[in-house]
């Protein structure tokens, strides 16, 4: 029994496209999906909001291919198949349209679900969301293309170890989301510039995406708002890699999410 907003009211697996994805769900209210970033699990990406958001909506997060709880198809990771994933999955729990908030990679994937399956999504917040490879600083490209799992944050590290049946899995979800950047492609301005639904693009001002990216993709969204918040990636959503002594939850920019999700 759910004894208060930090703890999920129920949890699962679903059956979706081969896989079996696992999800959490909090609170009650108009439904809200969280999608994470790579490397990520829904506590390591989601742990310091999910309260604040599930005391006034239903929270559903869940864990993508290779990720946290959820198993490996066997094949390589892309971000349409992910929004794929995410679109069964909701299918199956009964969610017909939904808010959706994807940070980083899930970001990205946020964008795909709006672009192929617009009629499911109500607003969404796109969390330091890349669509163009010119929207991150040239180094990175190199950098990913050199990846190793020593490189990768022990904390992310540490978060997949503690809830994965799978410790073996840590290299294949590493390895998985590192070919993924490697050949990320950028999102075509006509299926940026048709994006309806009312949008909110976010970033840190020394995020990994750069102020330019997010602004244009402000500029192309037409429908949307943009906030740029002082800190690094993650920072204003309490991701763990960002969570250092000095951590405070009113510095968290859950507010400003629920104004955008919360307008007529």
């Amino acid at each position: 029994m759910k004894t208060n907003d930090s703890e999920p009211s129920s949890t699962g697996y679903s059956d979706v496209n081969g896989i079996k994805m696992y999800y959490e769900i909090y609170g009650t209210g108009k439904p809200l999906v969280l999608i994470h970033g790579g490397g990520s699990t829904i506590q390591s990406c989601f742990g310091k909001v999910i309260p604040l958001f599930a005391k006034n909506r239903k929270v559903i997060a869940l864990e993508l291919q290779a990720h946290g709880r959820t198993n490996d198809r066997g094949t390589d990771s892309s971000f349409e198949q992910d929004a794929d994933d995410v679109v069964s999955l909701l299918k199956n729990l009964g969610i017909p349209k939904a808010d959706f908030f994807g940070f980083s990679n899930g970001g990205t994937t946020t964008l795909q679900i709006v672009i192929r399956y617009p009629e499911i999504v109500n607003k969404m917040v796109l969390g330091s969301a890349l669509a163009k490879r010119n929207g991150v600083p040239d180094w990175f490209w190199g950098f990913m293309e050199q990846a190793s799992l020593e490189n990768m944050p022990p904390q992310l590290q540490e978060a997949y170890l503690k809830v994965s049946p799978n410790p073996d899995g840590l290299q294949v979800m590493h390895d998985r989301d590192a070919k993924r950047m490697v050949h990320f492609k950028d999102i075509p301005d006509e299926q940026i510039t048709s994006i309806e639904v009312p949008s909110l693009v976010l970033i840190a001002d020394k995020d990994v995406i750069t102020p330019e990216h997010a602004l244009e993709l402000h500029r192309q969204i037409s429908n949307s708002e943009l906030a740029i918040i002082p800190g690094v990636h993650g920072e204003y959503m309490g991701e763990i890699t960002t969570i250092g002594p000095d951590f405070k939850e009113s510095e968290l920019v859950v507010p400003i999410i629920e104004k955008f999700l919360n307008k007529n």
